[in-house]
């Protein structure tokens, strides 16, 4: 582990003086990346400078039992190693986490998009109420929501809704929630006052740049339509909005948030992107075996994840086995206890992962 560490604290010097470069601050994409990798090569240097202060502080206090005559000193000396071997135990546990490798895609924004699933009205009622919690979640984290596309349920909420999530290491977050949320409430339909259980799925994508996911335009096929829903003159009477078909893949995309047609291309562009990683990656999984595919993160649309019980205020999530009892702050976008424990159950399996494959 030792040698590993040198190498990165080698590479965290060299970054540092590559970004004082007059050739390197003139390129902005090369300066943005170059300051990432400094950023997460800083957090493991500073821990391992930490774990050396202590290494340093424990052989100091060795020496001086070996060499020490006085009792009251010898007495310090042990009270320090009692003090300082639990503390290198701990600093080298969250140094194996450090070294855990990242997933590339963590600090990239992404696409979240909710649809209805089972349930009739009250699923789609339940879609809206999840998308306000990640509005809530995005707000806290204070991230940037874009709208691209929404389809209205007939009695509230959404049959589906797509948008953009911006900010610092969005879908490193957002990716455990992808899967099947499922909803036990009375419904406000219900004559009867029976509780139901209806669901809705959520995917959250990496948004992929157009270098990363190639797409040729000859393989997609573009519609123009007009706009519905809030967005002033506009609606309904100019075509911006956008539907694009990927012909060999059967993916359709629409857009309709921005007037202008051009925009709008755009953002049905970036989703096309990330649905054809999403569709890719699923193949990749599929071939490495069950062996690599981590079951916090597989980030599958066909996963039963969390229930949210309401007669109980229960919100369970399945993966982890755990429940809370505080579902209105949960629905208030209170979820980073959960997205905490699923990514700590993420690093412990790729953990044994790797030790198993040294």
């Amino acid at each position: 582990m030792t040698d590993k560490l040198e190498a990165i604290k080698n590479r965290f010097i060299e970054v540092g003086e590559m970004l004082v470069q007059p050739d390197i601050m003139s390129d902005m994409n090369n300066y943005s990346k170059l300051s990432k990798e400094y950023k997460d090569l800083e957090r493991i240097v500073n821990k391992y400078d930490e774990y050396q202060k202590v290494l340093n502080d424990i052989e100091s206090a060795k020496a001086l039992l070996e060499t020490e005559k006085d009792p009251e000193f010898r007495n310090m000396a042990k009270a320090e190693l009692d003090k300082l071997n639990p503390e290198k135990v701990n600093i080298e546990e969250e140094l194996k986490q450090l070294l855990i490798p990242k997933d590339p895609n963590d600090s990239k924004n992404a696409i979240l998009e909710i649809r209805a699933g089972t349930g009739g009205d009250e699923a789609a009622i339940f879609a809206g109420d999840l998308f306000r919690m990640y509005q809530r979640f995005c707000e806290r984290m204070k991230w940037k929501l874009n709208l691209l596309d929404l389809t209205d349920g007939t009695s509230g909420g959404y049959k589906e809704i797509i948008c953009t999530v911006s900010g610092e290491d969005v879908y490193g977050k957002l990716k455990f929630e992808s899967g099947v949320h499922r909803v036990q409430r009375v419904p406000t339909t219900e004559t009867q006052g029976r509780v139901h259980t209806s669901a809705a799925s959520v995917a959250v994508l990496p948004e992929m740049e157009d270098v990363e996911v190639e797409i040729d335009m000859n393989d997609v096929r573009k519609d123009t339509f007009c706009s519905s829903g809030p967005g002033g003159q506009s609606v309904n009477t100019t075509y911006s909005a956008i539907r694009l078909t990927h012909i060999p893949s059967g993916i359709v995309v629409s857009c309709q948030d921005e007037k202008s047609q051009l925009k709008n291309l755009d953002k049905a562009l970036k989703v096309l992107r990330s649905r054809l990683y999403e569709m890719e990656l699923k193949k990749h999984n599929e071939q490495i075996g069950e062996k690599r595919k981590s079951m916090v993160g597989s980030g599958d649309r066909s996963d039963k994840i969390r229930t949210y019980n309401f007669p109980q205020s229960r919100v369970t999530d399945h993966r982890i086995n755990y429940s809370v009892y505080n579902l209105q702050s949960v629905m208030d976008g209170d979820i980073e206890d959960f997205i905490e424990k699923l990514r700590i159950a993420e690093n412990a399996e790729r953990l044994k992962v790797g030790q198993s494959e040294n």
